[in-house]
């Protein structure tokens, strides 16, 4: 079977928190409830350094302004790690080209690295801080979910991996409309009414 249904998985889950990826493909690895990992994400050095970063993430990337922040750092991050485990997993298998499963997860996890992103800066124009720590949440189980029904069903998974990429990126247009609305009107000043 391809293994590019998991790789495009991996590469959407790894745009939103590349930690949570490698952490559990490392854990499901090294515990033996799959075979599908390569062994280099099952070491115990990747295994504690993922472990660490994702929990410097769930902090983050729960507070407003400062996801932002995380978010512009891992531009670069997020894209390379989905371009790694995609070619590791590929290498694993021999059913696609490292480099090709390279390209297939980093771009992926752009795309989706870009629609957080944008999704987060317009969440931050919100005043109150809750919306922050609801999205993260759901974007770590969504993770966590996504990875997990992908190593037994790496088809489904693909299929809605790729519903929430194009639902991503029609938020994310549809926010980037509002914002600089938003931005415009901020620049005007606001309306001076007249003599009453």
């Amino acid at each position: 079977m391809s293994v590019l249904p998991l790789v495009f998985t991996s590469g959407w889950a790894s745009g939103i928190n590349a930690y949570a990826v490698v952490l559990l493909f490392g854990v499901f690895g090294a515990t033996g409830l799959t075979d599908e990992v390569p062994a280099p994400l099952q070491r115990t050095d990747v295994l504690i350094a993922a472990g660490l970063l994702f929990l410097c993430e769930a902090v983050a990337d729960k507070i407003p302004y400062v996801d932002t922040v995380w978010d512009t750092v891992h531009t670069v991050i997020r894209p390379v790690s989905g371009a790694v485990v995609g070619a590791l997993l590929a290498g694993q298998s021999g059913s696609l080209p490292d480099l090709a499963a390279g390209a297939v997860g980093g771009s992926t996890a752009l795309v989706s690295h870009l629609v957080k992103a944008g999704t987060r800066m317009a969440v931050n124009t919100s005043p109150e801080p809750f919306s922050n720590i609801v999205l993260s949440t759901l974007e770590d189980l969504g993770v966590a979910g996504i990875i997990t029904f992908a190593l037994f069903h790496p088809v489904a998974a693909a299929s809605i991996a790729a519903t929430l990429l194009v639902a991503g990126v029609v938020t994310a247009v549809f926010l980037a409309s509002r914002i600089r609305r938003f931005l415009r009107r901020r620049a005007r000043g606001p309306a001076v009414s007249g003599p009453g």
